[in-house]
């Protein structure tokens, strides 16, 4: 009797646990849960960030894709920072800047008592540490430093020649030659300053551990999972950031990512297709983003790989391709069908380009003028989806279509983000789906960064070169006059659609939704947001 007794009460204080521990927990959603209660009355506000992939690295020095710098941005500066949706150039962690009259020289006074997540102080010696540290690396390990400068110490065509520390808080470059856009290159998201004490210590390891200034700080990285950065309590602007925690999980799927975000399960997501526009807006628990378009999504043709080392099969695909009815297909109006390398609203722009219409029949007399000989080629198609293409995969079956009616058979393969960046820059694609978002406003970062001989290795996945066009290119970031510049782009880009190394597909307008609490997100052109303005109601 009394062990039934004592069983009772037992059952009893278990009923009691369970129901305040369910209490609890009920508003958790596995361990990323906003507004998540911290034990007092004040709530913690974590923002959910759904995204299409994993980062490739956190090191951003180290990295091309948008994936790894939308982490990255929010933990490390750069000297100078764009405007909120622009790329007007604003003070970073450098207050102001000058340069001399012939261009060559470059003096930054920079911001006191900026300090980074580890306590070491950001200073004069700080910055010449992050440079040196790029300047004395390699295309393999720092490809954005030679597309954006032209090469590393002791390289010919380098535009840095050294920068020195002039006192505790005053940096001067001094330049090779005169760049026009080297203002603008400073402010993109790979030069963000890294604590010089972390990236000695870790060394290779640096990116998955980071270490910078900004608003947020690196807490963990589950693998092709999520990454949790946490607020920085010590962040020199005072009141930002508003945001204590962000979560960023990786969703390949769209419309999983989209359902996640009906769920809950997530605050935010890119990626949306245009197709769900109209859905979302009708929903008043949700709210939908335009992202400015500055962007290119492209079918790259590696000139170094039959049959793509001949001109005219280059050019036959271009005309295979019908790249409206792809527009129409996939991007729901929210894109334009593209001719030139780099989007209308770049200074630059050669509207008189022709480009090439879709015909069919001037494809097939162009491959029998090749001698093409009917291979199969490898059609690469993206495993994520990308602001400049929503989906990679559909938009690689209309292409195989287009191309068999010419007769021209391709086999459609993919593979893991990262591989797939790695393989496609080491030039082992035949033919591959991309695409750019620029990340300065500049035409030199579409063209020079995207298809120069110098930034084979990098970001010139074609391995298109073409003497012309260098020459072009060189002479226009050496050229301050802005409209002689843009001549001189508008005369490269008529070479390029000659040479035909991309068929140019869409410039789009990336979507983004999220819930309807959340304000004072405002999506940057670049595809790099920084996130220390957003707030939850």
């Amino acid at each position: 009797m009394k062990k039934k007794r004592f069983l009772s009460v037992g059952l009893l204080l278990v009923l009691v646990l369970s129901t305040l521990l369910a209490a609890c927990s009920s508003d958790k959603k596995d361990g990323t849960e906003s507004n998540t209660n911290t034990g007092d009355s004040k709530k913690e506000k974590t923002l959910v960030f759904g995204r299409g992939g994993d980062s490739v690295s956190l090191d951003p020095i180290t990295v091309t894709d948008g994936e790894s710098f939308k982490v990255t941005q929010n933990v490390f500066e750069t000297l100078i920072k764009f405007g909120e949706q622009d790329t007007t150039l604003q003070p970073g962690l450098a207050t102001k800047w000058e340069a001399s009259k012939d261009g060559k020289t470059y003096t930054f006074d920079l911001q006191e008592g900026v300090k980074f997540h580890d306590g070491t102080d950001f200073n004069a010696e700080a910055v010449v540490k992050n440079f040196e540290r790029w300047m004395s690396g390699n295309a393999d390990k720092y490809p954005y430093f030679i597309s954006m400068f032209g090469g590393f110490k002791g390289d010919k065509e380098a535009v840095i020649k050294e920068v020195k520390a002039d006192g505790d808080y005053k940096v001067v470059f001094t330049l090779n030659r005169a760049q026009a856009p080297f203002l603008k290159n400073l402010a993109m998201s790979p030069f963000g300053i890294a604590s010089p004490t972390a990236f000695e210590k870790e060394g290779d390891k640096f990116g998955d551990n980071p270490v910078g200034t900004g608003p947020f700080k690196f807490v963990s990285w589950k693998r092709n999972d999520s990454v949790t950065i946490e607020k920085n309590k010590d962040y020199w602007k005072e009141g930002l950031p508003k945001l204590d925690k962000i979560v960023f999980r990786s969703i390949p799927d769209n419309s999983a990512r989209l359902n996640s975000l009906n769920t809950g399960e997530i605050d935010l997501a890119d990626g949306i297709n245009p197709s769900d526009a109209a859905s979302i807006q009708s929903n008043n628990k949700l709210q939908i983003f335009e992202r400015p378009s500055m962007n290119v999504g492209y079918l790259g043709l590696t000139v170094t790989r039959p049959p793509f080392d001949n001109v005219k099969v280059r050019q036959a695909v271009n005309y295979a391709i019908d790249k409206q009815a792809i527009v129409d297909a996939f991007f729901e109006g929210k894109a334009e069908v593209a001719k030139n390398p780099m989007p209308p609203v770049i200074g630059g722009y050669n509207d008189d380009v022709k480009g090439y219409e879709y015909d069919p029949e001037k494809a097939k007399a162009l491959l029998k003028e090749a001698g093409y000989d009917g291979k199969q080629i490898e059609l690469w198609a993206m495993p994520v989806p990308r602001p400049y293409m929503p989906d990679g995969q559909k938009v690689a079956e209309a292409i195989q279509k287009n191309l068999a009616d010419v007769g021209m058979k391709a086999k459609i393969v993919s593979f893991e983000w990262a591989t797939y960046l790695d393989k496609a820059a080491k030039g082992e694609a035949d033919a591959f789906l991309l695409g750019w978002t620029g990340d300065n406003g500049d035409a030199d970062n579409f063209l020079y960064t995207l298809l120069d001989e110098s930034s084979i290795g990098s970001n010139n996945y074609t391995f298109f070169k073409n003497k012309e066009t260098h020459k072009l290119l060189l002479e226009a970031q050496t050229e301050t006059d802005e409209a002689k510049r843009n001549e001189l782009y508008k005369k490269a880009q008529v070479i390029l659609s000659e040479q035909a190394p991309w068929v140019p597909l869409a410039h789009s307008t990336p979507l983004l939704a999220g819930k309807a609490d959340i304000v004072d997100f405002k999506p940057h052109p670049t595809g790099s947001d920084i996130l220390s303005n957003v707030d939850l109601k």
